[in-house]
């Protein structure tokens, strides 16, 4: 019989309705003949809720004691939909992360799974039981609960998957991927393939459907991963490896990231040893930097610019003011509100042009831009909140996304 690994997301199991319509789910897919591995999300906004009540104690909150808290949140779901489906009248059985032996390594509440020691799961489908595991979480070298970090369940699902040599899907509030978010833009399209590189710079760049190293892991290890609606039974999108077409479109998708700041450092020391140990700094507490822009030196001074998680800020800020006590000339700006904007499609590979017809269509609309990158397949730009939502309305509709 083959595996199956699906993943619910936290609306999908926020209520008793809910998690028993994914109890009579997983049950249509285990009497089609499939052995049935479930990761589960916490339940909808526990997880806000348990950060909320730590963050009322404590400013600065321990990392791993929020581990060890926010750990809860999926234990609470995988015991609920392990009781709905053995009320059902099939048996099933919940697992922590560490109880079936997803092993991490990092820092805590951004660790990275190592290993998987599968055994405890094989045993249980062999038993013909229902496998629910606890999504996000997993156990370091030193014994201690660990979190993946934001989208970590998604994360759990195709390690596992790969782990089993699985088909993977993954079920959430929406019914598959598009082109653009259709909350923002509600003509956008619904994808019914896209290719590992395109979904990953999408998810990297802010489409919060799917987590990056979750789609890092299905495309190291050759995992399907299919994204579909837990509610409805609407065709979703497959995730898979590009089929080389010979003409794609030039852009598949825009991505809107609200989540990240800008900083910026003028009258920096225009010497690379010293710009290399403070994005040394920033990567040892494993903040994340994205768009990165610097001036020719001048006086032999330089300006950078990148962005960082929000979540982020305070503790870059703290680095980042570490150095400047060493040279007090450096100027630190904080922009907190910024919108990044990004157009992403294998197509730009040979379509030449793009990024000209990119940055006219911004000038038609009186936009100012902050920052720019690119890469192969896409091209990101910082502009001002207020500029989101004409921006995408011109781009979505010049390239039919």
């Amino acid at each position: 019989m083959p595996i199956l690994v699906q993943k619910y997301g936290g609306t999908s199991v926020g209520s008793i309705d809910r998690i028993k319509n994914v109890a009579q789910r997983i049950i249509e897919k285990k009497l089609e003949g499939n052995k049935m591995v479930v990761v589960v999300s916490a339940m909808a906004k526990t997880t806000d809720q348990l950060l909320d009540i730590a963050y009322q104690l404590s400013k600065r909150p321990p990392k791993r004691e929020l581990d060890m808290l926010l750990s809860t949140g999926e234990q609470t779901s995988i015991a609920l939909l392990s009781i709905a489906l053995n009320e059902l009248g099939h048996e099933a059985i919940s697992f922590t992360g560490p109880q079936v032996g997803i092993k991490t390594t990092g820092i805590h509440t951004k660790s990275r799974i190592s290993e998987i020691d599968g055994t405890r799961i094989q045993n249980a489908l062999n038993e013909d039981k229902i496998v629910i595991v606890a999504g996000f979480q997993g156990i370091n070298e030193n014994d201690d609960i660990t979190t993946l970090g934001r989208g970590g369940s998604d994360t759990t699902a195709v390690a596992l998957a790969a782990s089993l040599n699985a088909e993977c899907q993954i079920f959430t509030d929406v019914d598959g991927i598009y082109s653009v978010d259709p909350r923002l833009y509600p003509k956008a399209k619904k994808l019914d393939t896209i290719c590992y590189e395109e979904m990953l710079e999408m998810a990297s760049l802010g489409a919060g459907v799917m987590h990056t190293r979750a789609i890092e892991l299905g495309e190291k290890y050759n995992v399907p991963i299919y994204v579909s609606s837990s509610i409805n039974n609407k065709k979703g999108t497959m995730i898979k490896e590009s089929d080389n077409m010979m003409e794609g479109p030039a852009i598949t998708g825009m991505a809107i990231n609200n989540d990240e700041a800008m900083i910026s450092l003028n009258h920096v020391p225009h010497n690379i040893e010293f710009i290399a140990s403070i994005f040394d700094a920033l990567a040892k507490k494993s903040i994340n930097i994205d768009m990165i822009s610097q001036t020719s030196p001048k006086n032999n001074q330089v300006s950078i610019s990148f962005t960082l998680p929000k979540e982020d800020l305070l503790e870059g800020k703290e680095i980042l003011n570490s150095y400047i006590h060493q040279y007090p000339e450096i100027h630190l700006t904080v922009h907190k509100e910024i919108t990044k904007l990004s157009v992403v499609g294998i197509g730009m590979r040979s379509q030449s042009g793009v990024a000209a017809q990119m940055f006219m269509l911004l000038a038609e609309e009186n936009i100012p831009i902050h920052m720019v990158t690119t890469s192969e397949i896409k091209i990101s730009y910082v502009i001002q909140p207020e500029d989101q939502q004409k921006a995408i309305e011109k781009i979505a509709e010049t390239f039919d996304l």
